[in-house]
């Protein structure tokens, strides 16, 4: 007679955990939500990207979530960077997209930048910035002679420190000399155009990706025109507007272009989820957001769109901003007395 085997009932748990599957990545978004958090206002250039991106994010992840886009605007997207990395859930649901130089006023001593750049999860970023400044036809200014031998500060819009439509400007006026005057304080470009179209600032320094798709009427009018890129190569589509670095004419001037350049370029508009979100999970998302760079209907709807798509991927983010971390002390000074609020030269 076959004895008979008696099985506690925690040792039956116990096999039963073991043979059962265990949930994939793959399984988490089937009848989830998964939200892009915006860090500006509605219109401009990275909710522009954003909307075009969230229209086609859901086809790239398994189980094929809802995806919705929710603006949260304020102190240049340092309100949306800060609720990323210390409120939203860490389950790889809620995507940041805010802008990344404000890792650097994290670096450089910023108080009100509660993250540490290290320990997001980032994703990727859609395209380099290619930094210039626009002008409207108002301003009077035509071109970069004509800014210099301005008798007047020239009135540039800005949202807020650690943005590039705050920074760069300071950087290359620092390096340059050209009279100008920051106003702060915009939601968004949304804003800094509507502001430069009735006359309250001369324009604004952002990415020419943004201004391209937004600022299309103007630039065809020619009511609105690029007077200088910020960046080390031309654009091709601006290959008569000259480069800030044809007048940088020291060392250091040419070093503060090349953070323009740099942290402001590649490092600009990436997207990121908080630290803590399962590392299976955001390698997930690190694939479906380069697969959707890659979607066919979105290029198609980009270029229609006239918006420039040439991704950079996630853990190419990860090490541009981990090298902020390694600047120089002195130039770190430097940067400091220049770009965080209070402590401008």
């Amino acid at each position: 007679m076959t004895p008979r085997i008696w099985l506690l009932p925690a040792t039956i748990a116990a096999l039963s955990l073991v043979a059962a599957p265990q949930a994939s990545a793959d399984d988490f978004y089937k009848g989830k939500t998964v939200t892009f958090v915006v860090g500006f206002s509605a219109g401009g250039g990275f909710d522009t990207y954003t909307r075009l991106i969230a229209r086609h994010f859901s086809k790239h992840l398994p189980g094929n979530p809802t995806v919705v886009v929710e603006n949260r605007t304020g102190a240049g997207s340092l309100i949306a960077a800060n609720y990323i990395f210390n409120q939203a859930p860490a389950d790889g649901t809620v995507i940041g997209n805010w802008i990344g130089p404000l890792v650097l006023q994290q670096v450089l001593g910023n108080k009100a930048a509660k993250f540490d750049g290290r320990k997001f999860g980032w994703l990727g970023a859609p395209v380099s910035d290619t930094g210039v400044c626009a002008l409207t036809e108002a301003s009077g200014i035509k071109t970069m002679d004509d800014w210099f031998n301005s008798k007047r500060d020239i009135k540039i819009g800005g949202t807020a420190p650690g943005s590039t439509t705050n920074d760069v400007p300071r950087l290359v006026q620092a390096a340059l000399g050209f009279p100008m005057k920051l106003v702060e304080g915009y939601k968004g470009t949304a804003k800094v155009r509507l502001a430069a179209e009735s006359g309250e600032v001369d324009g604004g320094c952002w990415a020419w990706e943004s201004i391209k798709p937004t600022w299309a009427k103007g630039l065809q009018s020619g009511e609105v025109r690029v007077v200088l890129q910020t960046i080390e190569k031309p654009h091709p589509d601006l290959k008569n507007v000259p480069l800030a670095s044809q007048y940088a004419k020291t060392d250091e001037a040419r070093a503060l272009l090349g953070i323009a350049n740099g942290t402001y370029s590649q490092g600009v508009r990436p997207y990121s989820v908080p630290p803590g979100v399962p590392q299976d999970r955001l390698q997930l998302l690190q694939k479906a957001f380069m697969e959707t760079m890659r979607d066919p209907e979105l290029l198609a709807e980009a270029k229609k769109s006239k918006i420039d798509i040439d991704p950079i991927d996630g853990p190419t983010v990860a090490k541009l901003m981990a090298g902020l971390y390694e600047l120089n002390p002195a130039f770190k000074s430097k940067l400091g007395n220049l770009l965080i609020p209070g402590k401008q030269m």
